[in-house]
Protein backbone atom coordinates (compact mmCIF):
# COMPACT_ATOMS: atom_id res chain seq x y z
CA UNK A 1 0.00 0.00 0.00
CA UNK A 2 2.84 2.43 0.90
CA UNK A 3 3.83 2.14 -3.21
CA UNK A 4 0.09 2.46 -4.19
CA UNK A 5 -0.46 5.50 -2.34
CA UNK A 6 3.09 7.09 -3.74
CA UNK A 7 2.04 6.13 -7.14
CA UNK A 8 -1.15 7.80 -6.70
CA UNK A 9 0.40 11.16 -5.09
CA UNK A 10 3.08 10.73 -8.28
CA UNK A 11 0.47 10.51 -10.76
CA UNK A 12 -1.80 13.67 -8.99
CA UNK A 13 1.57 15.27 -9.03
CA UNK A 14 2.42 14.53 -12.91
CA UNK A 15 -1.13 15.84 -13.85
CA UNK A 16 -0.50 18.66 -12.05
CA UNK A 17 2.82 19.66 -13.45
CA UNK A 18 0.56 19.14 -17.00
CA UNK A 19 -2.43 21.60 -16.54
CA UNK A 20 -2.29 25.08 -17.52
CA UNK A 21 -1.60 27.20 -14.50
CA UNK A 22 -2.40 30.59 -16.58
CA UNK A 23 -5.79 29.73 -16.15
CA UNK A 24 -6.85 30.47 -12.46
CA UNK A 25 -9.46 27.87 -12.08
CA UNK A 26 -7.11 25.02 -13.25
CA UNK A 27 -4.62 26.57 -10.69
CA UNK A 28 -6.86 27.18 -7.87
CA UNK A 29 -8.44 23.60 -8.02
CA UNK A 30 -5.31 21.69 -9.01
CA UNK A 31 -3.40 23.07 -6.06
CA UNK A 32 -6.45 21.75 -3.93
CA UNK A 33 -5.60 17.86 -5.49
CA UNK A 34 -1.94 18.40 -5.66
CA UNK A 35 -2.23 18.70 -1.78
CA UNK A 36 -5.51 16.42 -1.09
CA UNK A 37 -3.73 13.67 -3.46
CA UNK A 38 -0.01 13.90 -1.63
CA UNK A 39 -1.34 14.05 1.44
CA UNK A 40 -2.93 10.19 0.91
CA UNK A 41 0.62 9.20 0.89
CA UNK A 42 1.91 10.95 3.85
CA UNK A 43 -1.06 9.75 5.56
CA UNK A 44 -0.85 6.70 4.93
CA UNK A 45 3.11 6.50 5.77
CA UNK A 46 1.82 8.02 9.25
CA UNK A 47 -0.44 5.42 9.93
CA UNK A 48 2.54 2.91 9.21
CA UNK A 49 4.06 4.25 12.58
CA UNK A 50 0.77 4.40 14.58
CA UNK A 51 1.43 4.01 18.42
CA UNK A 52 -2.37 2.50 18.95
CA UNK A 53 -5.42 0.45 17.00
CA UNK A 54 -6.91 4.54 17.73
CA UNK A 55 -4.42 6.23 16.07
CA UNK A 56 -4.36 3.41 13.46
CA UNK A 57 -8.10 3.96 12.89
CA UNK A 58 -8.10 7.73 12.91
CA UNK A 59 -5.29 7.93 10.32
CA UNK A 60 -6.83 5.84 7.82
CA UNK A 61 -10.08 7.47 7.94
CA UNK A 62 -8.07 10.55 6.86
CA UNK A 63 -6.90 8.81 4.06
CA UNK A 64 -9.98 8.34 2.85
CA UNK A 65 -11.31 11.56 3.65
CA UNK A 66 -8.46 13.16 1.46
CA UNK A 67 -8.97 10.79 -0.89
CA UNK A 68 -12.53 11.51 -1.49
CA UNK A 69 -11.55 14.99 -1.33
CA UNK A 70 -9.30 14.62 -4.67
CA UNK A 71 -12.26 12.91 -6.08
CA UNK A 72 -14.10 16.02 -5.47
CA UNK A 73 -11.14 18.55 -7.53
CA UNK A 74 -11.31 15.90 -10.14
CA UNK A 75 -14.76 16.12 -11.12
CA UNK A 76 -14.91 19.91 -11.15
CA UNK A 77 -11.76 19.90 -13.34
CA UNK A 78 -13.42 17.34 -15.62
CA UNK A 79 -16.86 18.91 -15.72
CA UNK A 80 -16.06 22.51 -15.14
CA UNK A 81 -13.08 23.32 -16.50
CA UNK A 82 -12.99 21.16 -19.49
CA UNK A 83 -10.27 18.69 -18.39
CA UNK A 84 -10.76 15.90 -20.20
CA UNK A 85 -12.16 12.72 -18.86
CA UNK A 86 -9.54 10.88 -20.13
CA UNK A 87 -6.90 12.00 -18.50
CA UNK A 88 -9.18 12.34 -14.78
CA UNK A 89 -11.17 9.31 -15.09
CA UNK A 90 -7.87 7.03 -14.31
CA UNK A 91 -6.99 9.22 -10.98
CA UNK A 92 -10.43 8.99 -10.18
CA UNK A 93 -10.59 5.78 -9.98
CA UNK A 94 -7.83 4.85 -8.83
CA UNK A 95 -9.02 7.18 -5.54
CA UNK A 96 -12.25 5.23 -5.51
CA UNK A 97 -9.92 2.06 -5.20
CA UNK A 98 -7.87 3.55 -2.36
CA UNK A 99 -11.62 4.60 -0.75
CA UNK A 100 -12.33 1.24 -0.84
CA UNK A 101 -9.67 -0.23 0.63
CA UNK A 102 -9.26 2.01 3.29
CA UNK A 103 -12.61 1.40 4.24
CA UNK A 104 -12.18 -1.95 4.85
CA UNK A 105 -8.97 -1.00 6.42
CA UNK A 106 -10.58 1.08 9.34
CA UNK A 107 -13.50 -1.53 9.57
CA UNK A 108 -11.62 -4.16 10.10
CA UNK A 109 -9.46 -2.46 12.92
CA UNK A 110 -13.05 -1.21 14.30
CA UNK A 111 -13.56 -5.22 14.71
CA UNK A 112 -10.82 -6.44 16.73
CA UNK A 113 -11.02 -3.64 19.13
Amino acid sequence: MRRRTKAFASAVVRFYISIDKQREELRVLGKQLLRSGTSVAANYREDSRARSRDEFIAKIELCTQEADESQLWLELLRDDCGISADIVNPLWKEADELISIFVAMAKTAKEHT
